[in-house]
């Protein structure tokens, strides 16, 4: 990962731990893939979410969303970095309905760290690369 987008080390070290500490609330029974994300507000706070799976699959929701929708409801409206951890490699980039959610609340800008299953294991690409 070359590209740091303005954000600290402490604060790159910040997100990809609490994206990764978010997977453990994953609840994800018919799928078992784990999903973890931690959003670094514009104020400095931070806020997660993990994907809530749900045995009629539409109804599941993305770790990404279930962390955007608690910001937004928390009146944080601007991000600095999105960090979406998961346990595969290479990681994986936010779905197709993500990515317009995330869309709805940032700019093409915003910066999108996807963390694999290995320690670095790292892929950072703004929301209109991906």
């Amino acid at each position: 990962m070359s590209q740091t987008y303005g954000l600290t080390p402490e604060e790159l070290q910040e997100l990809s731990k609490r994206a990764a500490a978010a997977k453990e609330v994953s609840y994800c029974p018919y799928s078992n893939f784990r999903v973890g994300c931690a959003l670094l507000c514009e104020d400095g706070s931070w806020v997660i979410g993990a994907n809530i799976e749900n045995a009629s699959y539409p109804v599941t929701i993305c770790a990404e969303r279930t962390a955007l929708v608690k910001a937004i409801t928390e009146g944080k409206k601007k991000f600095r970095a999105i960090g979406v951890s998961t346990d595969i490699s290479p990681p994986a980039s936010p779905c197709g309905m993500c990515r317009q959610f995330i869309r709805e609340f940032s700019d093409d800008c915003v910066p999108i760290f996807m963390y694999g299953k290995d320690e670095g294991d790292c892929v950072v690409r703004t929301l209109g690369e991906v």
